[in-house]
């Protein structure tokens, strides 16, 4: 929960940097309907409060020669915080883990992994995966097609 309560006008401005964080912040005030000094102190303060954590460009994986996403899950050998949080470590250090969870069911995590294909998906688990300290069990699920992409967070909790 945020320290502070968002508004109106901050839903606002979270929804539409979500659709395009490239918008200027006269663009942004008034496509929210405020003036541009209250928007951009607004937008500091949402920065600040770490509720906006960062703008960054959106790649397409095939373009940039990563066509293979595979989620893996990784049970470790002992479930205990020392032995997870050296796998936790370890693991955020791999480039090709675009993001990983500490998760309940059958795996301990399940990390989402982009790879430019299965030699390279190999090279990963073989050369970095199976290194990792107390890395007992891996099971892979191979991305057959992309139905949704991480988009916009739903904000209709929020008052607006």
């Amino acid at each position: 929960m945020p320290n502070f309560k968002l508004d109106a006008f901050d839903r606002k401005i979270l929804e539409a940097l979500q659709r395009d964080g490239r918008l200027s912040n006269v663009q942004l005030a008034d496509e929210i309907g405020l003036s541009a000094s209250p928007c951009l102190r607004r937008v500091r303060l949402l920065e600040e409060a770490g509720v906006i954590r960062g703008y960054q460009a959106t790649l397409d994986r095939d373009e940039v020669g990563l066509g293979m996403m595979v989620f893996v899950g990784v049970k470790v050998e002992r479930h205990n915080d020392t032995e997870a949080n050296v796998f936790r470590e370890a693991v955020t250090a791999l480039p090709e883990v675009i993001s990983a969870f500490l998760v309940s069911g059958e795996s301990d995590f399940l990390l989402q992994v982009v790879v430019p294909d299965l030699r390279g998906y190999e090279r990963f688990v073989t050369g970095s995966l199976l290194k990792l300290p107390g890395v007992r069990d891996i099971r892979s699920n191979f991305a057959i097609q992309t139905v949704k992409t991480p988009g916009a967070l739903p904000l209709g909790h929020l008052p607006g």
